[in-house]
């Protein structure tokens, strides 16, 4: 069961409308690795595990991820300003000007639609938490580059937020896979010596390589 809290996950303001810039965080509301993707990705997940702890863990960050969607739209919604006027939006999606009344879709900075495709579930503990690990990453990286394309400070103090959240969410995941790493997927079944063998296929390299070539090792990227 869910419900709605009348207040933000955090306060969200903006110092002025900047409707291009509102074209680009649509990304982190309807694209690849936003915020939508990442709820439903948490919660379609959760549905088969057994673990109590973990379920709970990927359903109370589902939900916040639920919450941070509620913020980037808000967010998109005071940068559009009162009208529509889609010259301001010289690049990127134009549909909030055109087709929604300014009222933030379910789309990326392209215009493209928010898809399930984007949602990642494999019934295998270990690799869906490695893809959550992956996916919260991804999500960093975008609002990384959101912030530096902005000088709005207001907006600045809300992706910091949802920066450091990601971060917390990525770490509570790593720990997560450190309790399971043994089990489903990641367990060691070591039935041939192929599964402790590295090939190096870059040119030129050491040695003859061959399958049964056991001394050549993987690099330690130090």
């Amino acid at each position: 069961m869910f419900k709605h809290e009348k207040e933000l996950f955090h306060p969200v303001e903006v110092e002025r409308p900047n409707p291009q810039y509102a074209a680009l965080l649509h990304e982190q509301l309807g694209g690849a690795n936003g915020e939508l993707k990442a709820a439903m990705q948490y919660m379609s997940q959760s549905f088969r595990i057994k673990d109590p702890e973990i379920k709970d863990l990927f359903l109370d960050i589902a939900a916040e991820e639920l919450g941070h969607m509620e913020m980037v739209a808000t967010t998109i919604n005071l940068l559009n300003g009162h009208d529509v006027d889609a010259t301001k939006v010289p690049a990127g999606e134009i549909q909030t000007h055109v087709i929604l009344g300014l009222n933030p879709g379910l789309i990326n900075a392209s215009g493209y639609s928010w898809t399930s495709d984007y949602v990642s579930v494999t019934g295998d503990l270990c690799a869906d938490l490695l893809s959550n690990i992956a996916s919260e990453q991804r999500a960093k990286v975008v609002y990384e580059y959101l912030y530096r394309q902005i000088e709005d400070k207001k907006v600045r103090e809300t992706i910091d937020f949802l920066l450091n959240r990601e971060e917390a969410h990525n770490a509570l995941f790593r720990e997560a896979f450190n309790k399971v790493q043994n089990t489903g997927s990641n367990r060691d079944f070591g039935t041939t010596k192929a599964a402790k063998m590295y090939f190096s296929m870059s040119e030129p390299s050491k040695g003859d390589n061959s399958f049964s070539d056991t001394k050549t090792t993987p690099p330690s990227f130090k």
